[in-house]
């Protein structure tokens, strides 16, 4: 069987790093997932028009509702770390820069849904 590797790219050992396909994957799943989850974040906003605080408070301090929006935070901010990461990976071009960038990049989102999920967690035990 051919190789439609190059002989220089087959004596440097460049090539694929074999983690495209499962960050294409995950990319896809977590979108998939997000379909439905904003569907009912959608619904639960219009339902929630007009109603005061304590209405919104009390709303979330069902455990299936704050569940909800926590697994909904979680992969909000999964997906947008998978495509943020890609746009950092493909159009900036200076090494160090790059992995700045990425690691800024996971920091924050990891702060920020922690953050999230931590604010859903303290409204459903009431200390909100």
């Amino acid at each position: 069987m051919s190789s439609i590797r190059s002989a220089l790219g087959q004596a440097r050992g460049l090539g694929s790093a074999k983690t495209g396909v499962g960050h294409w994957w995950a990319q896809r799943v977590s979108a998939v997932a997000l379909v439905p989850l904003t569907l009912w974040f959608v619904a639960c906003l219009a339902s929630q028009l007009g109603a005061d605080y304590s209405s919104v408070t009390n709303w979330l301090s069902s455990p299936l509702q704050a569940s909800l929006l926590a697994i909904y935070l979680a992969a909000i901010f999964y997906h947008s770390q998978l495509g943020l990461q890609v746009v950092i990976e493909d159009y900036v071009h200076i090494e160090s820069v790059k992995m700045a960038a990425l690691i800024a990049l996971q920091l924050a989102n990891i702060l920020l849904a922690v953050a999230a999920i931590f604010s859903v967690i303290m409204i459903l035990v009431g200390a909100a």
